[in-house]
This record gives structure tokens, C-alpha cells and sequence, in this order.
């Protein structure tokens, strides 16, 4: 089975050393590993101090590297709709040319990125796969995609193909654009089936986790805290934490970064016991550039050493339904988050859950689909929902759930 790793962060906290380390000390162990970047603005190759294209690139034995390219990805995933889309503008009068220049969506390069996951996790030649993800406001974007992509399958494609072959000649007549084949919904379908796929990997906790790569300083705390949630509020497992570039304890000759180190210090227990259980482990500032393949070992080695880096450093469910009272209860993992940061909405057998800006449609597991919603409550970063006992006979209609308070913010 393919492994899965991906670094995440807020930009300039070394993300993209800290993941290049990870996979060369990978291939270094004898794991088939391939790094591959899914931010747009690609640092990657530069971190190597090699050159790397659109296709995996031999860097050193057991090692690919890839920053894919939009053009590359547009041509691979998206061909038929880019074409259709390229009709659609010159119909209004662009220019050929200005036309499909204009095909590149907002987006396109990011999620084009992410499908190679599942490419290479299907080909089989990998054993290793480390994504070099976006910052983490662009990951999070990206990866509550999925969510959004099977509520487009099966409830809206069905009834625009449908619209669409029955009355194409009318509509386009009546609106004057070309409307789209069928050949463009089936080319879309195929699109959200496989980005769907990817969120199935990502969320596979037998083979995927999520690392945060972090600095010790309020903001990129803070930005943390908030992507560490949002994973567990889309079922995205994290196993590390990782504090980069921390100044080590004790005096420096000139007192030059004495008011920093003190910080970092002051921050660092914090850190550890907010994560907790996560591990969280520590990358020292070195005190020269780490570009190269040299350097980034020892990155790999200060921040693994004897241990294999592709290990899981923690196995947790992001939730799970327990039976208590003669009723059920379903446990949502939301650490630093309060009660009133929570909405929760029923209807059905879904919940809709949110959590600040962002939004989770969770599927009911059987045994709760007809058993009414009795209450919520946060306690200690955990979002307890209650259920009472089955009725089969009903089901819920839609209804705001209130969520009460109980134990102490994490």
C-alpha cells in the first residue's frame, strides 16, 4: 500500500525543505519515494538545487521529484471541457487564441496538481508519495473540494445532462451559447469522480497523514491551530507537528537573538501540550543555507533520526459513534475550537456542520439515519452530538441543533 504524506504551513515556515528531507531520507531507507508539489508558486526544485519538470524527475536513487505545470494538468484532466469552454468564448466573439488562454479557470493549477496523487498511487511504482502542499489557506480550499464535487454528481449533473439532450437546440437558440454535450457533463464526471478518489486516499488513515509544518511565533501558531481543526473537521488524519528552524537552548555570544530564542522557548511547551497527543518535534536553525541534497539529510536525520520517516507517529479518528444511554453518541475531534465557533443543521441522514468559515456535510453511519438528534454539546475540543433511540418509522426532518457548553477549551 502507498504511503501518503502531506506537509502543510503557513507560508515561509520551510515547508518545502522539511518535505523534500522527508522523502529523501525515505529513498535513502530503501522506499521508492517521489515528492511531488502542488503549490503554484513552486520552491521544490530549488530546495533539491535541481531542475524538475512536469513529470517525475530522477533526483538521487530511490527519488522522483515533480512540479507539475497548469498546461501539463489542463491537458491531462481537462481536455474536453476546456474545449467546450474555448467554443463557449469564441461563440461571443474572442479570439481563438485569447479564447483558450481564457479556458485557464482560477484553481485549475491547484486541483490539476492534487489528481497526481491518485496517478501515482495507481501506478504502483511508488511506495512513498510526499505532497509539498500549497500554504495552508490554499490546501484547506482544495481539499473540501471532494465534499462539494459528490453533492455535484449526484444531485446536479443528472438533471442538467437531461436538460441539455432534450432541448439543446432550443436553449441555444433561446440564450444564444452553444450548451454543453453530453461528452462535456461525462469529461466533468469524471473530473469530480477522480478528485473524489484523492479525498478517499487523503482520508485513508491506514495510509495518509497530515503534518504541519510550523514557526514558533504567534501567527504561524495561530494559522496551525486553525488548519490542525479544519483537517480533523474534514477527516484528514495529522500524525506530526513539526516546529522548524528553533534556535537551541542556552546563552549566544553577542546576545543578538537572545529576545528571539526566549520566545521560541516560551512557545515551544505550549505548542507541545496543545497538539498532544500529536507528537510535536523539533527542527533546529542551522547556521547555514540548507539547499542541496547534502543539507536536507541532515534536516531529515535532525528531524527523524534513527526513526523511519514514513511511520505513522500517531493513529486518532478525527470521529466515531459510541453507544451510551440507550441512545448513541457521535464524537467529532475539534481541538482549539469553542462552542460558539460551532453550527450544527440536520437533515436526514446528514449533517452540516460548521466550524467558523467552513463548511462538513458528514453521512450518518446506518444505525443513526432514523434515531432522532437530541442535543449537542463541546467538551475539551470534542463536539459530542446525541441521539436517542432508533425510530424506524421516521426520519428527521431538517433542524438546527443547538450546541451547549461543557468542559474547558483546548
Amino acid at each position: 500500500m502507498t504511503r501518503i504524506i502531506l506537509y502543510t504551513g503557513k507560508g515561509g515556515v520551510g515547508k518545502t525543505s522539511i518535505a523534500a528531507a522527508t522523502a529523501l531520507l525515505s529513498a535513502k531507507r530503501g522506499y521508492r519515494t517521489i515528492v511531488l508539489s502542488t503549490d503554484i508558486a513552486h520552491s521544490l526544485a530549488d530546495a533539491f538545487d535541481l531542475p524538475l519538470g512536469a513529470e517525475p524527475t530522477e533526483i538521487a536513487p530511490n527519488l522522483w521529484g515533480q512540479e507539475p505545470d497548469v498546461y501539463h494538468n489542463i491537458a491531462r484532466y481537462w481536455g474536453t471541457i476546456q474545449r467546450y469552454m474555448a467554443e463557449l468564448f469564441s461563440w461571443r466573439g474572442l479570439d481563438e487564441v485569447l479564447a483558450e488562454e481564457m479556458t485557464v479557470l482560477p484553481g485549475m493549477d491547484e486541483l490539476g496538481n492534487l489528481l497526481w496523487i491518485a496517478d501515482h498511487v495507481e501506478s504502483g511504482q511508488y511506495d512513498v508519495i510526499v505532497v509539498d502542499a500549497a500554504p495552508t489557506g490554499e490546501t484547506l480550499r482544495l481539499l473540501s473540494l471532494p465534499e462539494a464535487s459528490r453533492w455535484w454528481i449526484e444531485r446536479i449533473a443528472p438533471i442538467g445532462r437531461r436538460v441539455s439532450r432534450i432541448g439543446r437546440p432550443m436553449l441555444e437558440r433561446m440564450i444564444g451559447v452553444p450548451m454543453p454535450r453530453d461528452e462535456v457533463f461525462a469529461a466533468a464526471e469524471r473530473l469530480l469522480i477522480r478528485l473524489d478518489k484523492v479525498h478517499r486516499l487523503l482520508a485513508d488513515p491506514e495510509r495518509s497523514s497530515v503534518r504541519i509544518a510550523l514557526a514558533l511565533e504567534k501567527l504561524s501558531i495561530v494559522e496551525a491551530q486553525r488548519s490542525f481543526t479544519y483537517f480533523h473537521l474534514f477527516g484528514y488524519p495529522s500524525d506530526l507537528v513539526v516546529c522548524n528552524r528553533v534556535l537551541p537552548s542556552g546563552k549566544d555570544g553577542d546576545g543578538s537573538f537572545a529576545g528571539l530564542r526566549a520566545t521560541q522557548q516560551a512557545y515551544l511547551p505550549e505548542v507541545m501540550a496543545q497538539y498532544a497527543p500529536v507528537p510535536v518535534r523539533v527542527v533546529p536553525q542551522f547556521d547555514r543555507e540548507m539547499i542541496g541534497l547534502e543539507r536536507l539529510t541532515e534536516i531529515g536525520e535532525a528531524l527523524f533520526g534513527e526513526d523511519d520517516p514514513t511511520g505513522f507517529f500517531y493513529r486518532g479518528r478525527p470521529y466515531q459513534v459510541k453507544a451510551e444511554d440507550g441512545g448513541h453518541v457521535l464524537e467529532v475531534a475539534l481541538p482549539f475550537t469553542s462552542r460558539e465557533g460551532v453550527q450544527l443543521t440536520r437533515d436526514g441522514d446528514e449533517l452540516l456542520l460548521q466550524v467558523d468559515g467552513l463548511r462538513r456535510t458528514i453521512v450518518l453511519p446506518r444505525a443513526l439515519v432514523d434515531a432522532p438528534t437530541t442535543g449537542a454539546k463541546m467538551d475539551d475540543g470534542i463536539l459530542r452530538i446525541r441521539f436517542g433511540t432508533r425510530a424506524p418509522a421516521t426520519r428527521e426532518a431538517s433542524k438546527r441543533v443547538k450546541v451547549a457548553a461543557g468542559g474547558t477549551r483546548r
